[in-house]
């Protein structure tokens, strides 16, 4: 097999560029609808309504930003899984103009296993609670196929006020050498968090934190719910998402447990495997509750059935789950009867991933994943600026 790039991902990189996100004009919705080709009638074919989705950041995000959350305030922070050691920093806040600096600092975003319980090292997300503290996940990982350091998994607050770290809390109990953590939620009280762990190999789990107590524990593993799904095509930017080696050798991708929302009652967990097109459900209580052991566990583990292929999900205020579609560049629901619509879609929003709410708006990333190179034979396409695009809600 040649080296060679890929022509669809070549036209869409030289689309959507830092022109294309700035002065996005020919991407918008708008004129999409205004170039649809007509039919022989003399009319335009039907198309269904979506919302209008809009640039909020462009973000100079050294790396690839698998996370996003805004503050009340408008703080915005990224996340930026240390996928290798080319990662400068792994937390950065984003300014109005894209600009991106190291969080809460350059020094403690510095990997050091000897200091792993104080340092940044693999932070692939975050969230905010009522009280504006931001919660980071740290996978402790220094790369993307090594195991977590020694007292690198850990949960640590913030507090957004000062800027500094209030508590750490560590996940090591929960995690196998090939953990690899990946989302987090917590209730709408701050006292209980939930993480997905995709697995290194597509052995996936759910880890289930009591906040009062530090007590972590490790749930769902090796169940199907949580492990990456065999023979599943995944297509991004018009090409199939493999692994494409420098020597011209190929491999499957593999994602367990991956996306995962909290309902806005507290009491049931929603998650999906990366690799993998159907949505589950399982109670919150149950997963911290030590008298429910993981065969009775297992069999509380509701199949919702399809729901297309995800990155990240989250509950909208009406408790219906929010699909980030990444084969479609699009923000899905799923409603309450089963049902699932496109409800926004935009062009720049390549590998959708996660999606925060705040102040009436959804916001979302497009973290451009399937550009990396571990995809595309070492070559690295991701352009920067990233994507930080928003729409209002209700939709």
């Amino acid at each position: 097999m040649t080296d060679r790039i890929d022509p669809i991902i070549a036209r869409r990189t030289a689309l959507i560029g830092l022109t294309g996100l700035v002065a996005a004009g020919p991407l918008t919705p708008t004129a999409i609808t205004a170039q649809t080709r007509q039919t022989h009638s003399g009319k335009a074919p039907p198309t269904t309504p979506t919302g209008s989705m809009e640039l909020f950041r462009a973000a100079a995000a050294p790396s690839t930003p698998t996370g996003v959350v805004v503050t009340r305030t408008g703080r915005t922070f990224v996340f930026m899984p240390r996928f290798d050691d080319s990662v400068p920093y792994t937390v950065g806040e984003v300014a109005v103009d894209g600009s991106v600096r190291p969080y809460p600092d350059a020094a403690r975003n510095v990997p050091d296993g000897e200091q792993a319980a104080e340092r940044l090292i693999h932070v692939p997300n975050g969230v905010v609670d009522g009280r504006d503290r931001l919660w980071l996940l740290d996978a402790g990982m220094m790369s993307s196929s090594s195991a977590p350091v020694a007292g690198g998994a850990k949960l640590i607050c913030i507090d957004l006020a000062t800027d500094r770290v209030m508590r750490t809390i560590p996940l090591a109990p929960a995690i196998e050498p090939t953990s690899s953590l990946n989302d987090l939620r917590l209730d709408a009280e701050a006292r209980r968090a939930f993480i997905s762990d995709q697995g290194q190999t597509g052995e996936g789990a759910i880890v289930a934190v009591d906040l009062t107590s530090g007590r972590a524990v490790r749930r769902l593993a090796r169940h199907f719910s949580t492990a990456s799904v065999d023979g599943v095509v995944k297509i991004v930017e018009g090409r199939q998402v493999m692994q494409r080696r420098r020597d011209g050798s190929t491999g499957a991708v593999k994602g367990g447990a991956n996306g995962i929302a909290i309902s806005p009652d507290g009491r049931r967990l929603f998650y999906a495997p990366l690799i993998g097109r159907h949505l589950y459900a399982v109670d919150t209580a149950a997963l911290l509750d030590p008298a429910v052991d993981d065969g009775a566990l297992a069999g509380m583990v509701e199949d919702l059935g399809e729901k297309g292929l995800t990155g990240g999900l989250l509950c909208d205020p009406q408790g219906r789950v929010l699909l980030a579609l990444q084969e479609h560049n699009a923000i899905g629901r799923r409603n309450h009867d089963g049902s699932v619509e496109i409800i926004a879609s935009d062009p720049r929003l390549i590998w959708a991933d996660t999606m925060w709410i705040e102040g009436g708006w959804l916001y979302i990333s497009a973290a451009q994943v399937n550009r990396r190179p571990e995809y595309n034979r070492g070559k690295d396409l991701q352009q920067q600026p990233y994507a930080i695009l928003r729409v209002r809600l209700p939709l």
